[in-house]
């Protein structure tokens, strides 16, 4: 579903916002995921970001926790905000009291050497069972794979 163009003008905080993470050339996505996070603290607070306090900080925190939000996005939120109020609003106070959570990360399952077979053979074009090889071998996912150019591979050393 496309996004409805906007007339409003940009804030000037948007737009300093905006400038701080092209000078430091964030990906398009991430300024897109800052600018939701940040924006997401402005709906709570119901006033510009850049008034938030300690206090205020903290209930958002709450809040999100209590709402169910996943422990990675939290820490993605609490990210974007120590960006905004270390280097578009200069009050390193502030993001120093956000709080990032542990995140115990899950041990991946390691296929068996039957069911990698399996995996290399469920195709019969060598270009696919080389990518395949590749990826499970190398642990890379699905975005590394595609990007990946034949330059990439040292065949010599099998690399």
């Amino acid at each position: 579903m496309p996004y409805p163009v906007l007339d409003a003008p940009i804030s000037p905080l948007r737009q300093r916002l905006i400038d701080d993470m092209n000078m430091r050339r964030f990906s398009q996505e991430t300024q897109r995921n800052y600018l939701r996070d940040i924006g997401r603290l402005a709906t709570f607070l119901g006033r510009s970001p850049d008034m938030a306090t300690t206090d205020d900080l903290r209930r958002f925190q709450i809040e999100q926790q209590d709402d169910g939000v996943p422990v990675p996005t939290m820490n993605s939120i609490v990210s974007a905000l120590r960006f905004f109020f270390t280097h578009t609003v200069d009050r390193p106070d502030l993001a120093r009291k956000l709080v990032r959570l542990a995140h115990p990360r899950k041990l991946p399952v390691v296929l068996s050497r039957d069911e990698v077979a399996r995996l290399l053979n469920a195709t019969t074009c060598l270009k696919h069972q080389a990518a395949l090889s590749v990826a499970y071998g190398a642990g890379l996912r699905v975005a590394e794979v595609s990007a990946l150019k034949v330059a990439d591979i040292d065949s010599e050393r099998m690399l």
